[in-house]
């Protein structure tokens, strides 16, 4: 195989790793691809071919964070075989996932091998940092570095109010770069593409925060349908109804963009690292409490409370700090009960397939004359 850097999937994000990955699966005939779109047990994959349907019957797991997702790099049946299946995937490097909705406690991931976060926050309607924070530790979680965008920012007049802004976001986002950007101006977006160039992003927010026009914005086409928010409270429907990736233009830098429906619900999923580095200067001043279980709560030698007090931490902070911390462990003890109900069932049937082997045996014994 040619070097890396000159393979057509390049462009894509193939390189070194990835082939040293998939080396065991071309010894066995397959081609490597990149999942773009993921639509009812069918993916659209693109190979050195171009983009290829693909089945995934063959790849699926028992658990709902190892399905076939938009962004994954897949081995998958050679030109020849018609149908064509995914056979396998490589292990991810990173991972995007949040809880879902369903009483199963289950997770869900949104997209995979990613390197930027994109979290779209629109100017154009009251500036929610809690949900910034839920978005952050999420995407901490899942390994890839976060970048909150704020959008519409042409919808505020006074540069000073859109500094105001930013700077209040940056308090919440530690370690992470926030960029006010204009998609209808076109300021900003260059300093975001130059951020993104040469990676995989994937564009996350709440319907109506601008993320489609920010996708075409970068994409340099119309590439995604954008419908008008609602003036009441400036959301609008989803535009957005797949996640799909999307070469990013090469006179930027080139790359590749996933975009995803807006998300009205999003549940934290396995993120108490993730929460502790959204939170960082919280586990930062909890490392000098006077004691190592200190729950900041009213513990003498507090260090946070004292932060609270002398108003070097904002409260709204660590509000939001314990609410999502206590979210996760609610979930997490939710998952564990699954868990557990699940392997106790599977022990069952393993009992009962025994119970019949070991019928079935004892009566082929005594037809045969044992």
């Amino acid at each position: 195989m040619s070097h890396p850097s000159l393979h057509p999937l390049a462009g894509y994000g193939w390189d070194a790793d990835w082939e040293a990955a998939f080396a065991p699966h071309a010894e066995r005939g397959l081609v490597p691809g990149r999942v773009i779109r993921v639509d009812r047990g069918l993916c659209d994959v693109v190979t050195a071919d171009g983009v290829v349907r693909a089945d995934t019957e063959f790849v699926v797991p028992r658990d709902p964070l190892k399905v076939v997702c938009t962004g994954d790099w897949a081995a998958v049946d050679p030109e020849d075989h018609d149908p064509r299946y995914v056979r396998a995937l490589l292990p991810r490097r990173t991972a995007f996932a949040r809880s879902t909705s369903s009483r199963r406690s289950e997770g869900q991931v949104l997209a995979a091998n990613v390197d930027h976060t994109l979290i779209a926050v629109s100017l154009g309607a009251e500036l929610d940092l809690g949900r910034v924070e839920r978005f952050l530790a999420l995407a901490w979680t899942g390994g890839a570095q976060p970048l909150v965008v704020l959008t519409k920012a042409d919808l505020v007049p006074d540069p000073a109010t859109v500094d105001h802004l930013v700077a209040d976001t940056e308090l919440s986002a530690p370690g992470a770069q926030v960029l006010p950007v204009s998609a209808a101006t076109g300021d900003g977006v260059d300093v975001l593409a130059a951020v993104l160039a040469g990676g995989t992003s994937v564009l996350l927010g709440q319907s109506g925060a601008g993320k489609s026009t920010l996708a075409n914005a970068l994409l340099g086409t119309e590439a995604q349908a954008v419908r008008a928010v609602r003036d009441g409270d400036g959301k609008g429907r989803h535009t957005t109804t797949t996640r799909d990736l999307l070469p990013l233009p090469a006179a930027r830098g080139g790359g590749v963009l996933i975009d995803t429906p807006g998300l009205r619900g999003v549940g934290l999923w396995d993120a108490e690292d993730g929460v502790g580095q959204a939170f960082s200067e919280i586990e930062a001043l909890a490392q000098r409490c006077r004691f190592d279980d200190c729950a900041h709560q009213a513990e003498p030698g507090c260090a946070v409370l004292a932060a609270v007090e002398d108003g070097s931490l904002p409260e709204r902070r660590l509000t939001s700090y314990r609410k999502l911390l206590r979210e996760n462990a609610r979930l997490a003890a939710r998952t564990d009960a699954r868990l557990r109900s699940e392997q106790k069932q599977l022990y069952k049937q393993r009992a009962a397939l025994g119970r019949h082997m070991m019928e079935r045996k004892r009566g082929g014994g005594r037809h045969s004359g044992w």
